[in-house]
Order: structure tokens, then C-alpha cells, then sequence
């Protein structure tokens, strides 16, 4: 980090859709008809002269003996779920241009009988969440109580890994934040379950053994999706951080999709934990699809998704002509403290960060596993290429140190 529901049911969605009022008229191509002849043949697409409607030339064609039907060229358009959350419209991360695709890919779940991801459970390790009301602590307003599944304090080894922080309180948001029901903001996943795993401080730091534990409490926790908003030092190799790999190993094997952040040195690889071979390390973009300017990169990057900030300089983004190191950017909103206080909630700005980025492919990583878009037990490394292969390209054609496989959908990843 750097700092400067419920669904509607398929059909109601289909209907809201359906009821489009004035805006009908754009249902249809405005100057084609579909016509088919009695005389046999297939149906064809008759073009309107100019002065026509659409009606007017139906009410003609049907006056024809000769002619079976005529009907407009009807669009069809994907289904959409719009989230009443107020803080949702600034969340376009979500649901812009270059954001994640996610109200589609709302609607995709429930449609596979997994709503909001309701099934898996993702493990958030890191300075604890807002997640109860336990002493001067208190449960952030839109954390549902029934998201959390006992987790452990691996800093005051203790079974209240309640944040002082404000960081994995954020991180979950993005993840889990209830949905749909007039407070705070949306969440990618937000029918999962939480575990909350305290592996950081009141500063945002934790060492590697308290780490390397959380994991491996996580694992034998059968958790499907760990995501680690953490990083460790550009010059820190894998020979110094033994305990972590054996860890993610560990995880791996028991089936566990870990997915973490690429890191915020401006530095031209990654860092870990992301580097490890069995980690999804992603990197941030902008809210113009760009890199983002902190973003680790290099040739262990996965894939991206949003965490907000100033654009990278042109060489690194130049395929995407809409780049601009000058444009001030914009943050990524969820639900967390307030100033300093853990009583005091809203959607702070300043939260921008390829810890920002990592828990939208955490939650869409969740979505995968509960739809059981992949059968009913997909392996890690499977659902990592899935993510990746139906990622979003950026940069130049293909996998790039810049981008990884590009963009995660969200959408994509369901349909």
C-alpha cells in the first residue's frame, strides 16, 4: 500500500433490463427489419429508407401476403447487476473501461448457483480486519459477521486478529465487502468466507516466520485462496527466506490457489513472496489500463489488475496511447478506518498499491473455484492459467514484463 447482498434474482435483472422505458428504441438496430417469405428461404435483413421506422415498415411488410414475419433486428446485451452501494461509483476498479468486469460477472455467478462465491473461502493474511466487536474494537459497518470464519493473531498470538491498521481491513473489502445493501461499497467476492490471519503490525510490518506460519495454519484450514498484500525487499532471495517457500509449497500441494502482491519499488522484477513459482504475482494499473508508475514488473508478473495511482513513463506503457504520467490518478475506495481511530469508518482516499491490486484476482480466483467453472476441484496451477488466458491484453501482443498476461476479467473468468 502506498498512502500520499444479496444479488437480485436472474430474472429480476433480466426484467430490470427488459423495462427500459424511452430508452427501448435502442433495442433494436433503428434501420434494419429481419423478413421472412412464405416462399421458402431463409430470413433476411431488409433495409429501411430513409424517413422510415422501424414500426412503420413492419406494419407495411405485414400488409404482404408473401411475407411469414417481420420482426425488428432485435440487440441483445449482457446481463448487468448494478449494486445499490453508494460508494460503488467510485469504484472503478469494478466496473469502467479498465476496470474488472465485474457486473457481469455478478450476474455469471448466480447464474452458476454461487453467488458472490458463496462456497469458497479466501485467507487474508495480513494486519488483521475489522471483522468484530471485541473490547475497543468494532466490526466495519459492511463486513457481515456470518464472512468470517475463526482465524488466529499470529503478532499477539491470541484469537482476535482485529486491525489497527486499516490495511487488511481495505484488502478484505475488496475482496468481501457485503454487496447490494445500501452502505459502504461493492466486493468482488463477497459471498465467501473470510478467515482473517494477523501477520502484520500496527506499522505494517511482519517477519517471515510469523508468515510462513499463517500459510501453513491456512492450508491445514482448507482455505482455496490465500492472498498475501505483502512484500518483502527487492534484494531479499530466495535462500533468505527459506520457511516462506517451504510454506507456499506447503499451501500448493494441499491445493491452496496463493496470490500475491508484485510489490511497490518502482523495481524491474518482482519481489516476494510473489516471485515464488507457485504464486500468482500481480501487478497494479491505473484507472487508464496503464501501468502504474510504483509497480513492480519483470518476467515473473503473472497478470495485473487495478490498484490505482499515476501512470507509468511512456516506455513502459507504450502500446496504450491513453497513458500520461501527468495525470494525477485515482485511488482504490473500500470500507476502512478513518483517520486513526478503529471505531471510525468511511472510504479513505489515498489506498493505492499492488496490495490494492492482488485481492481483485483473489476474489475472482474465489469465483472460479465456487461456480466450479473448472469442475470441482481445480488445481492451483489450473486455475492460474485460466486467469491468465482469459486475461485482458495490454501492452504489446502477449505476454510482456509489464502487463504478465494482462488485465484479469472477471466476466471472462465465468463465462
Amino acid at each position: 500500500m502506498r498512502i500520499p447482498p444479496h444479488l437480485p434474482s436472474i430474472a429480476a435483472v433480466l426484467t430490470l433490463l427488459s423495462l427500459a422505458g424511452p430508452a427501448a428504441a435502442a433495442d433494436y438496430v433503428p434501420d434494419e427489419v429481419v423478413v421472412k417469405y412464405e416462399d421458402g428461404g431463409g430470413a433476411k435483413v431488409h433495409r429501411i429508407a430513409d424517413g422510415d421506422s422501424v414500426r412503420e415498415t413492419i406494419a407495411e411488410l405485414e400488409t404482404d401476403p408473401g411475407v411469414e414475419y417481420a420482426v425488428p433486428n432485435h440487440i441483445a446485451r449482457a446481463a448487468q447487476f448494478t449494486p445499490d452501494d453508494p460508494g460503488f461509483r467510485l469504484q472503478w476498479n469494478l466496473w469502467e473501461g479498465f476496470g474488472i468486469n465485474m457486473p457481469e460477472a455478478w450476474v455469471l455467478a448466480a447464474a452458476a448457483g454461487a453467488p458472490g462465491g458463496r462456497g469458497a473461502t479466501v485467507a487474508v493474511l495480513d494486519s488483521g480486519v475489522a471483522f468484530e466487536r471485541f473490547r475497543r474494537y468494532r466490526r466495519a459497518p459492511d463486513l457481515r459477521k456470518k464472512t468470517f470464519v475463526r482465524g488466529y493473531d499470529f503478532i499477539d498470538r491470541d484469537r482476535h486478529p482485529n486491525d489497527v491498521f486499516g490495511h487488511g481491513t481495505h484488502v478484505t473489502g475488496t475482496i468481501a465487502q457485503a454487496t447490494n445493501n445500501g452502505t459502504g461499497a461493492a466486493g468482488v467476492a463477497y459471498g465467501v468466507k473470510i478467515m482473517p490471519l494477523r501477520v502484520l503490525d500496527s506499522e505494517g510490518s511482519g517477519d517471515s516466520v510469523a508468515i510462513a506460519k499463517a500459510i501453513r495454519y491456512a492450508a491445514r484450514h482448507r482455505v482455496d485462496v490465500i492472498n498475501l498484500s505483502l512484500e518483502f525487499e527487492l534484494d531479499v532471495v530466495a535462500s533468505e527466506i527459506p520457511e516462506i517457500l517451504a510454506a507456499i509449497r506447503f499451501a500448493h500441494r494441499r491445493g491452496v490457489v496463493i496470490v500475491a502482491a508484485a510489490g511497490n519499488r518502482f523495481g524491474r522484477r518482482v519481489a516476494y513472496p510473489a516471485r515464488a513459482g507457485q504464486v500468482i504475482a500481480v501487478g497494479a494499473t491505473t484507472r487508464n489500463g496503464c501501468q502504474s508508475d510504483y509497480s513492480n514488473f519483470g518476467s515473473d508478473l503473472d497478470v495485473v489488475a487495478p490498484g490505482g495511482g499515476i501512470d507509468a513513463e511512456p516506455e513502459a506503457s507504450e502500446e496504450l496511447p491513453l497513458c500520461n504520467p501527468d495525470d494525477p490518478g485515482d485511488w482504490i475506495y473500500q470500507q476502512t478506518f478513518r483517520g486513526l481511530s478503529v471505531r471510525r469508518f468511511g472510504l479513505p482516499g489515498g489506498y493505492e498499491g499492488t496490495s490494492m491490486a492482488s485481492p481483485h484476482v483473489s476474489g475472482i480466483a474465489a469465483l472460479v473455484i465456487a461456480t466450479g467453472r473448472l469442475g470441482p476441484n481445480p488445481t492451483p496451477d489450473a486455475v492460474q492459467r485460466h486467469l491468465e488466458a482469459t486475461a485482458r491484453d495490454l501492452g504489446p501482443p502477449g505476454f510482456d514484463t509489464s502487463y504478465g498476461y494482462g488485465l484479469v476479467d472477471a466476466a471472462a473468468a465465468l463465462r
